[in-house]
């Protein structure tokens, strides 16, 4: 059986005090790690060249918290995945339950 979400959204928190994101992290979820530990700039870098939904959300999502928001609709389009508006924090953790809960 499959861990519960709430022990692996604890179990990535937890890694931040790590000196890396968790081994096996995907570029987006990498990206979230560095983003958690306040290092924008290598967030972006983690999903900057990837092609993928999971990356575009991401990065809509960096693009938001940077608050370029035209740039964020980009990315919000790529990933197939409607523009946001609402809290960063909230929409941060809806993206880490569904990244991790596949």
């Amino acid at each position: 059986m499959a861990e519960p979400i709430e022990t692996r959204l604890a179990a990535f928190r937890a890694a931040l005090a790590a000196g890396g994101p968790p081994e096996g992290a995907t570029p987006a979820l990498a990206a979230l790690w560095h983003l958690e530990r306040g290092d924008w700039d290598a967030a972006h870098a983690c999903i900057q060249d990837e092609a993928d939904a999971d990356s575009a959300w991401v990065h809509a999502h960096l693009h938001r918290v940077e608050g370029d928001r035209g740039n964020a609709r980009y990315w919000y389009g790529r990933a197939g995945r409607p523009s946001q508006d609402g809290p960063l924090d909230a929409e941060r953790v809806a993206i880490l339950t569904a990244l991790l809960g596949r």
